[in-house]
């Protein structure tokens, strides 16, 4: 498609490059649900992507629909997740290829989620999973501090545009979600593969701008992975 813009002057002048930029800088994903903000990446993609490569950064455009700019060098700080983070962030993966969810609109409530969670790994682990520098469990307060952090992550997720919270304790999921799911595309039941990766702890997150597998970084334990 042609691009509606002929140089890069007219792209950074547009009345929507500057909160693009911003977004983008700050490892927020833009997606089909941003309307005009991703209408105007795909419109400007050709010359933002020279752009970013001065600043040693690469504009990604997945098939999904969604944007988000990824560092190739160390002008443009990288957003390290955390374990927790990429342990919501695969589970509301998980939801999100649920063809139930899609009955719903993509949107889920967040105990939904906290069951899917505690489902997979249980309360205790889920515990440790969100508060890594605990060293001790205790049953009649662990529910309070999961729910705390999970809302945090939550909070976090929504920053950088995988999901969207609304009132009333719900979540509607983006297709960002599926940065989350890049180890297990095209396997044959994708669903129950990320099941078994969360279960594993294995927390992986696609960072190469392709649709495939190649270049992910996994990490355990505290270190979470690079966004």
């Amino acid at each position: 498609m042609e691009s509606g813009f002929q140089t890069l002057e007219e792209v950074i002048g547009d009345e929507s490059f500057p909160e693009v930029d911003l977004m983008l800088r700050r490892g927020r994903h833009i997606g089909r649900d941003d309307g005009l903000l991703y209408e105007f990446l795909v419109d400007a993609q050709p010359l933002l992507e020279f752009f970013y490569h001065r600043f040693s950064c690469e504009l990604v455009q997945r098939s999904d629909g969604f944007f988000y700019l990824l560092p190739i060098g160390d002008r443009l700080g990288r957003r390290q997740l955390s374990a927790g983070e990429m342990l919501v962030g695969q589970t509301l993966a998980l939801l999100y290829l649920d063809p139930s969810t899609l009955q719903h609109a993509g949107v889920v409530s967040r105990e939904d989620v906290l069951q899917r969670l505690s489902g997979l790994l249980g309360a205790e682990r889920l515990f440790f999973a969100l508060h890594p520098r605990k060293q001790k469990y205790i049953e009649h307060t662990a529910g309070e501090a999961i729910r705390s952090q999970f809302s945090e992550v939550l909070r976090r997720l929504a920053e950088l545009g995988f999901i969207d919270l609304f009132e009333e304790s719900r979540i509607r999921l983006r297709p960002a979600l599926m940065r989350f799911a890049d180890p297990i595309r095209g396997l044959q039941d994708p669903q129950l593969a990320l099941e078994q990766l969360i279960d594993r702890g294995e927390l992986a997150v696609g960072n190469d701008g392709n649709d495939g597998n190649d270049g992910e970084e996994n990490a355990k334990g505290e270190e979470g992975s690079e966004l």
